[in-house]
């Protein structure tokens, strides 16, 4: 049966035909959800950005920004948008703000257990329904976020492993989660330090790392020698970690496989050597796993401060 829709708009004029029901997505639309406040969160607002046909999408690119700020703009980042595009892959922008409390620099939002994270479950499902694409609300999640939206990726992993497909922590610096279940430690994951933001934050990442890490963590720490406290490449590396590790996850009907850490490359910290791990010993030192060797190129380059190659070897 055919529906009549509008496929124009122009000068207040509408042009309709009748057509079969179609997904929003294949109109390039972008859709907006809003979460009523709940116990650990004032505001959660969030923008959906589908590409273009109406094929299902396979996972969520979650974008979330720093403390109290509004991501949902990030979602029309054209660097983000091929990913997707390349992927089919929605973007999903956030705006979580704290209630007003009297220890500013702690953001309680990033607890997701306590609410904030079920906010986003909701949003996924109610965007979903808005944009006839109620995979939404199943599919995996890719999870970046800066500063606060790292705690709040980190948080998120420790509290639904099963939902996320790898996560990148950015530079945060208040972590609820020390050691987090075994679940979630193989749930591969990109931790980010810049060597010139503030030694509190640099030191937590690496404890968390570490920590982790000795437990079989299939999780990378990532140096970017002369950046502060900004995004500096972390975005680009993150897109060429996802743009690997992503395969690797989603298996029939995108359900996610686990990852054997004896598939990886290993990475000297101290060295930025890296070779596959079943080729040799494992470094005395403290490592990285990297899923690919390209990933482990891009990774040492930015330990280097070199620019990225990130060419596939013949």
């Amino acid at each position: 049966m055919t529906a009549v829709r509008c496929v124009g708009i122009a000068f207040g004029l509408a042009t309709c035909i009748a057509a079969m029901p179609a997904p929003v997505a294949a109109q390039s639309a972008m859709l907006e959800d809003t979460i009523p406040a709940g116990a650990n969160f004032d505001k959660a607002q969030f923008r959906l950005w589908l590409p273009p046909g109406d094929r299902p999408v396979r996972a969520v690119v979650v974008l979330v920004p720093g403390s109290n700020g509004d991501g949902r703009a990030t979602v029309s980042d054209s660097a983000w948008q091929a990913f997707a595009t390349r992927h089919q892959l929605a973007l999903v922008g956030c705006r979580i703000t704290d209630k007003p409390h009297d220890q500013g620099f702690v953001e309680e939002y990033a607890d997701v257990s306590h609410g904030s994270g079920q906010a986003l479950l909701d949003a996924l499902t109610n965007l979903g329904r808005k944009a006839r694409h109620d995979e939404l609300g199943r599919v995996p999640l890719l999870l970046w976020g800066m500063s606060a939206g790292g705690e709040f990726d980190y948080e998120f992993t420790a509290w639904h492993p099963d939902r996320v497909a790898a996560f990148v922590v950015n530079k945060g610096g208040i972590y609820f989660t020390a050691l987090t279940s075994q679940a979630a430690r193989q749930v591969p994951g990109m931790l980010f330090i810049g060597g010139k933001d503030l030694e509190q934050r640099i030191n937590t990442i690496t404890g968390l790392f570490d920590l982790n890490r000795r437990g079989g963590a299939l999780w990378a720490l990532a140096n970017e020698p002369g950046a502060a406290h900004v995004i500096g490449r972390s975005r680009d590396l993150s897109i060429i970690f996802f743009d690997d590790v992503l395969p690797l996850r989603l298996g029939a009907n995108d359900a996610l496989m686990p990852l054997a850490e004896s598939s990886g490359q290993i990475g000297d910290l101290h060295t930025f050597a890296f070779h596959p791990m079943a080729a040799g010993p494992a470094p005395a030192n403290p490592t990285a796993w990297l899923p690919t060797e390209r990933v482990a190129r891009a990774w040492a380059a930015m330990m280097t401060d070199q620019p990225f190659d990130t060419k596939e070897k013949p």
